[in-house]
């Protein structure tokens, strides 16, 4: 059984966001559970990022949108931002899971997704959608998206730190199943 509720996790970049919703996606797939949204996942050698991939977590399909090689009238740093594969993978994946999934998940509402109309549409439908939801947020941006989402009332956010980012998914898996914790 899971529980109505909406987790947001928040931290410094590489502190451990993305690392610890997939931990909690993995925990929780064990059950019944249909979860459905987009994932972020850097790309590069290790030390150096060069760019970002979005992945569709019901279908799969997994396309770079951001890369210190593309050319783009939006730029996050070095990195181009291409809004037209963020939006078809991204924005649509997040849909489909306010559609027909048991759980939504967005990762990550950062400086580069928040240049999208069309995703911010997307994360506003999917908080307003009564099902259970994790987001992860950029830690420190003013977007008045992530300012809203700070806000609200029915999302609880955490936040990861490399001390807690081991324990944390248990405790959201344990939040998601209705306990006090």
């Amino acid at each position: 059984m899971i529980a109505d509720i909406k987790i947001g996790i928040t931290g410094l970049p590489g502190s451990g966001k993305t690392y610890a919703l997939l931990r909690v996606i993995e925990m929780l797939q064990d059950g019944e559970v249909k979860i459905g949204g987009m994932i972020d996942e850097p790309v590069g050698d290790g030390r150096h990022k060069t760019g970002f991939t979005v992945r569709n977590l019901l279908s799969g399909e997994t396309e770079v949108f951001a890369s210190t090689e593309f050319e783009s009238k939006v730029m996050v740093g070095k990195i181009g931002v291409d809004l037209n594969t963020l939006e078809a993978v991204g924005v649509k994946a997040i849909r489909e899971a306010c559609e027909c999934c048991d759980i939504i998940v967005i990762d990550e509402v950062g400086k580069m997704e928040v240049e999208s109309e069309a995703f911010i549409e997307a994360v506003k439908e999917a908080l307003d959608a009564e099902k259970p939801m994790i987001i992860t947020l950029h830690k420190k941006s003013r977007n008045p998206l992530l300012q809203d989402i700070r806000r609200r009332d029915d999302v609880r956010i955490l936040e990861v730190t490399p001390t807690n980012r081991n324990i944390l998914p248990y405790k959201i898996v344990r939040l998601m199943s209705g306990e006090n914790v």
